[in-house]
């Protein structure tokens, strides 16, 4: 006897498990792709589109008892709101922090801040910009 003649006839009692199991797993992989690029979205959405201020650090001085933090906030004609700054000493301890306020509808502010502090800082970070 060939294995020829063992096998079951092509189509004759429908798919084998292997190809249902195929089809199960293509559908399975689909959907999960399908919500990666809906959650990818909606975090875009949130992150880019919905920020309506935001800004960046471009330089800082450290001096004994301030910070001066050169501020570069972007943010819609006519939204007001603040940025928040800090700076650490050496070993990590917070020494200073601040809310920065930006109004006007300038969408793009410069701006040279100072940062006072508890103790000589040698960082100057943005922890975040929020509009009113």
């Amino acid at each position: 006897m060939s294995t020829a003649s063992t096998r079951l006839p092509e189509g004759r009692y429908g798919r084998s498990s292997d190809e249902r199991a195929d089809h199960k797993l293509k559908i399975a992989g689909a959907v999960l792709g399908a919500l990666v690029v809906v959650l990818i979205g909606y975090f875009a959405y949130h992150y880019v589109g919905q920020n309506k201020i935001s800004g960046e650090v471009i330089a800082f001085d450290a001096k004994k008892s301030v910070v001066e933090v050169h501020l570069e906030v972007r943010k819609d004609s006519g939204t007001s709101g603040y940025c928040t700054v800090r700076s650490q000493a050496a070993d990590g301890a917070e020494v200073g922090r601040a809310d920065f306020r930006f109004d006007g509808d300038s969408t793009r502010i410069d701006r040279l801040v100072t940062l006072r502090t508890t103790a000589p800082g040698t960082t100057a970070e943005l922890l975040g910009c929020h509009a009113d």
